[in-house]
């Protein structure tokens, strides 16, 4: 049986929107997509950090809302 697992990457825009790619795991296969624009990808290594890189390099969304106090 294969365990499937999503977490997700959530960032927010300078005008306040939040841009979220969730990364979902199968075995060892791991697919990240954009809940914004749709884009997908096929990430074996550090999945997390090509979703951060996607968000700001697309999106400008480099506000990390667990960073804010």
């Amino acid at each position: 049986m294969t365990q499937i697992d999503t977490s997700k990457v959530s960032r927010w825009d300078q005008h306040g929107r939040e841009h979220v790619v969730r990364v979902r795991r199968a075995g060892v296969q791991r697919t990240i997509r954009c809940d914004t624009c749709g884009w997908r990808r096929g990430a074996q290594f550090l999945p997390w950090l090509k979703a951060e890189e996607h968000l700001a390099q697309a999106h400008q969304a480099t506000v990390d809302p667990r960073s804010a106090a």
